[in-house]
């Protein structure tokens, strides 16, 4: 969208006041971060952090974003049968994409906020791809995609403390509020593992439909969000007895990517990935209540501080959608070239 274009919008939303913050931004195919402004969404630079940069997250303290570095090659999103399930390759083996890998590019970056630069690089087991951090910023929990298994750092000093044997294609990590307990999501068979975050081990196992890209917990903890990207689903699990209760039915063509609750609770957010929108339903009667239009293949997502804007990183049309979630409408799009795949906000950086 041109520049005037975005002035336009922000015009016509009445300059709703964005809040002293910044935008951090990992664009998978040129390797770098795009920062913008909180407050007028100018692009105010880009960070280059190595290959592949995925799965984003901030510290505690806001002075540290830690991205997901990868040295093996992307491969474009795979066909889909007519029930919305992959189509794997035949005699495809993971051998095959490990030739191709340049492991020494596998990694977790560290970048100063302040800085604007990153500072090095923790060896975090092999092509790690999304992770979270606890409350007090010492663990990071790390999906490592291509070898089936959940690896955990320390994050102040990058020391490995173990690794968790999962199933194929691990890719979504969510740590519940109480922080007992994290859930890692893996792709190819719909596997989702609760792993202990003290004894590190796998205690449930849970099946959803193929291609679980995320999670997202209730603040109180009690349910826990998942989708199914293959079939179009929102899985809604009961975190007290590990199993699923509620299986939603996104509108057609929907293939969820990330999800997120409201700060307060409220609402559920989710990207549907090629059908180009953001899905808004109700936390506790999971209703459907709005589908938001944003740019193509929207991605990851995060909410400003004050939970007043939603962002949506746009893979395929290279930007990110600012949505005002008073009017639940798209008043900007800001260019993050590169196909921009994650997105955090760091609350006073500048």
């Amino acid at each position: 969208m041109p520049l005037r274009m975005i002035c336009l919008s922000l015009l016509l939303a009445g300059w709703a006041t964005a809040g002293d913050y910044q935008v951090f931004v990992s664009n998978e195919k040129v390797g770098d971060l795009t920062v913008i402004s909180g407050a007028d969404y100018r692009v105010v630079t880009h960070i280059p952090v190595g290959k592949r940069p995925r799965g984003i997250r901030v510290s505690p303290d806001g002075q540290t974003v830690y991205v997901a570095l990868s040295g093996t090659p992307i491969e474009p999103p795979p066909q889909l049968d007519a029930h919305g399930n992959p189509l794997l390759k035949k005699n495809a083996g993971d051998d095959d994409d490990l030739v191709k890998a340049d492991k020494t590019a596998d990694g977790i970056g560290l970048v100063d906020v302040a800085q604007k630069k990153l500072l090095r690089k923790f060896a975090a087991g092999s092509d790690p791809e999304n992770f979270i951090l606890n409350a007090d910023g010492s663990r990071i929990y790390i999906a490592n995609e291509d070898v089936g298994v959940a690896t955990i750092l320390n994050a102040t000093n990058g020391e490995p403390i173990t690794f968790v044997p999962v199933s194929r294609e691990p890719e979504g990590v969510g740590l519940s509020p109480d922080e007992k307990f994290f859930y890692v999501t893996c792709e190819t068979a719909g596997d989702v593992y609760a792993i202990d975050s003290q004894s590190y081990k796998v205690f449930a196992h849970i099946s959803v439909h193929p291609r679980p890209r995320s999670v997202a917990f209730l603040p109180d903890g009690s349910r826990a969000f998942i989708p199914s990207e293959s079939v179009g689903e929102l899985n809604v699990v009961d975190t007290a007895n590990q199993s699923v209760v509620k299986v939603i039915t996104l509108p057609k063509g929907s293939r969820p990517m990330t999800v997120k609750v409201s700060p307060n609770g409220k609402k559920v957010y989710a990207t549907t990935g090629r059908a180009g929108t953001v899905v808004v339903l109700d936390a506790n009667t999971y209703e459907l209540l709005n589908v938001i239009p944003v740019g193509k293949r929207p991605w990851g997502m995060a909410f400003s501080p004050d939970g007043k804007f939603l962002f949506t990183a746009n893979g395929p049309s290279d930007d990110v959608s600012v949505v005002d979630l008073a009017t639940e409408k798209e008043i900007a799009r800001v260019p993050s070239p590169g196909s921009p795949w994650g997105v955090v906000v760091i609350p006073g950086a500048k």
